[in-house]
């Protein structure tokens, strides 16, 4: 993806020669040992016969099987699903690894043609299944317990069935969707990887900038902050194109299949109902002044200022260690948060740092960010990461091997059962950045320590919550404003800063350029309104961990059944075990008040 690679080369030392130590890199042999395998060019093969074999065998049949026959018709579906995802994983993983690399990304490119040319005879499927009268199949489902447990999977598709449009049009939609959204979003993910940025005359990549919003110099973060804008400024034209036509597209398929609202098609996604993401949302917004407003004046406060710049929002503390974390240092707090919860929590976790599951460092190339990605069910997840030796790298860490641990476990569920939705998925990831934080907090050896550790906890859940909640308003106000025709750069620039100043409260300013920010936010472009599920998880979480407080006994048993249980359930049935409720209104205001509890504590160490 990226245009020129980046110098100086990265490496274990990335980051202003920092030694992190020996940071792990990929083995995706798990997958596939090579492109040109034996085993690759059988699974491509066997894909292409058993897709055709799929429809010859059940299409205009699915009304007339018996429920046995129902069961092999899943389990010959889970299968292709199975070898498609294992082939786009190993495709994938190794074109994040160097998204420069021309042959990789033309590898993964013909991956997806082929196997949306290979799938495009399977449409017919949740089609035909949507046709069948719920009555005929919940016979089925009563005659063969093993097609039940299915259940959740037909339940999934039939929430689509007020918005499905005719087979040949669902056909032609699944056809040419690798030069619909996809190539938009290759196309962003090229632009934002190649992109070059000059720090005192040093170029970096986009990761390595954003990394220095959080340094202790603030001439240097500043530096950061106004490289980024001349960037994005120069870029905006372009990400701007992006943006209108994925709206579009979005807004022309919504329109077609007519779906209410442009959130619709992510909630049912994510199996929650909208008066849900609502309630949250407005807990959010109605909580601004006593979380963000609040923690931005303490800190405008501890760094001295009469206004905080954009470029201080992430700041370390004066008093901050600037120490750098390595990663063997990083390895062990993690591993040991873990154990102390559950040391089958840790034994999930191991394989991770010993197999090969994780890529850590900053390299030329390299995707930017981090991720969690669970592959399918028969091999394993991986973990990507671009270890720079920061605290907030370490939460990191706890957060993405929260969700392999998750996806290790919900793997027994089967590729059709196992992914869960979004606003569940970060149920373990926020779990374990929790765990890691309170193990932290405890071994503090003094109240400037603790102060340190509050003050970061506190910026992490105001990013994961505050920040999120602004981003999906952004969403919200570009998808609505979309519709009614083209919007300039300017125009975007607007609907960005409109929710900046809300959320973030009077003790920020904001910069000329801060306006393109939006630009390089991968969300957007590839997942619309994603965003809401962080702030999901943090307050499912924020509860979830009062009542592992409370030591309520069973709580470790009954948090792995729920991880276990991966998309096969409902998030009511996940959190009743624990005597929580999302769609209670009230439910949102316990997770903020823990944040705010935090901000008050803050508050007390200024006297």
């Amino acid at each position: 993806m990226r245009i020129s690679a980046p110098k100086p080369v990265f490496d274990a030392k990335a980051g202003g020669g920092k030694d992190l130590g020996k940071l792990p890199d990929w083995d995706l042999s798990d997958l596939y040992a090579s492109t040109d395998a034996k085993e690759f060019k059988r699974d491509i093969d066997w894909l292409e016969k058993a897709c055709a074999d799929f429809a010859a065998d059940y299409e205009g049949k699915l009304a007339t099987l018996t429920a046995a026959e129902m069961l092999r018709c899943v389990l010959r579906y889970e299968k292709i699903d199975l070898i498609a995802g294992r082939i786009m994983s190993f495709a994938g993983l190794r074109y994040y690894q160097k998204t420069t690399d021309a042959e990789r990304a033309k590898f993964m490119s013909d991956c997806q043609d082929r196997i949306t040319k290979f799938t495009t005879p399977l449409v017919f499927f949740s089609l035909e299944l949507n046709r069948i009268e719920d009555a005929a199949l919940d016979k089925l489902f009563t005659e063969n317990a093993e097609l039940a447990r299915y259940k959740p999977i037909f339940d999934r598709m039939r929430a689509m069935r007020p918005y499905q449009l005719s087979d040949e049009l669902e056909k032609f939609l699944h056809d040419q969707s690798t030069v619909g959204a996809a190539a938009w979003n290759r196309l962003f993910d090229e632009t934002i990887a190649g992109l070059e940025f000059k720090i005192d005359d040093e170029a970096m990549g986009l990761e390595a900038v954003l990394n220095l919003l959080s340094e202790q110099d603030r001439n240097l973060r500043e530096k950061a902050a106004r490289e980024l804008a001349r960037v994005f400024g120069e870029n905006v034209r372009l990400f701007a194109r992006v943006h209108n036509t994925l709206a579009k597209e979005k807004e022309i398929e919504d329109r077609w299949r007519k779906m209410p609202t442009p959130q619709t098609g992510r909630h049912l996604a994510n199996q929650v109902e909208p008066e849900v993401v609502e309630a949250l949302r407005d807990a959010v917004v109605a909580a601004y002044p006593k979380l963000s407003h609040r923690y931005y004046e303490l800190k405008r406060k501890w760094l001295g200022l009469d206004k905080l710049e954009v470029w201080d929002r992430n700041a370390p503390l004066p008093m901050e260690s600037t120490r750098v974390v390595n990663w063997e240092e990083a390895t062990k707090t993690v591993m040991d948060a873990y154990a102390q919860f559950s040391p089958k929590m840790a034994d999930l976790a191991q394989p991770f740092f010993r197999d090969g599951w994780i890529d850590a460092g900053v390299k030329p190339g390299k995707a930017p960010g981090a991720f969690a990605h669970p592959t399918v069910v028969d091999v394993h997840p991986y973990v990507m990461l671009n270890y720079l030796g920061k605290p907030r790298d370490v939460m990191t860490l706890a957060h993405e091997l929260g969700h392999g641990v998750h996806q290790v476990l919900a793997a027994g569920q089967g590729e059709l059962l196992a992914s869960t939705p979004l606003t569940l998925a970060e149920t373990a990831s926020v779990f374990g950045e929790m765990l890691t934080f309170r193990k932290l907090l405890a071994g503090a050896r003094n109240q400037a320590e603790k102060k340190v550790l509050l003050a970061g906890k506190v910026e992490d859940m105001i990013n994961t919550v505050v920040r999120q909640i602004a981003f999906y308003d952004f969403e919200c106000k570009l998808h609505d404003a979309r519709r009614t025709g083209e919007l300039t750069p300017d125009d975007i620039n607007a609907l960005w800063m409109s929710v900046q100043a809300e959320s973030l409260g009077p003790a920020m300013t904001f910069m000329e350029g801060y306006e393109t920010f939006w630009a390089y936010i991968p969300h957007f472009v590839h997942s619309p309104f994603y965003v809401y599920a962080y702030a999901f998880g943090d307050g499912l979480v924020n509860a979830l961990y009062a009542v592992y407080e409370e030591g309520r006994e069973g709580f470790e048993d009954k948090y792995f059944d729920m991880l276990k249980a991966g998309g096969s359930k409902h998030h009511k049935d996940l959190l009743a075990p624990f005597g929580l409720d999302a769609s209670d209104p009230k439910f949102w205001d316990k997770g903020l008040s823990m944040i705010s509890g935090m901000i008050d504590e803050l508050e007390a160490m200024e006297d």
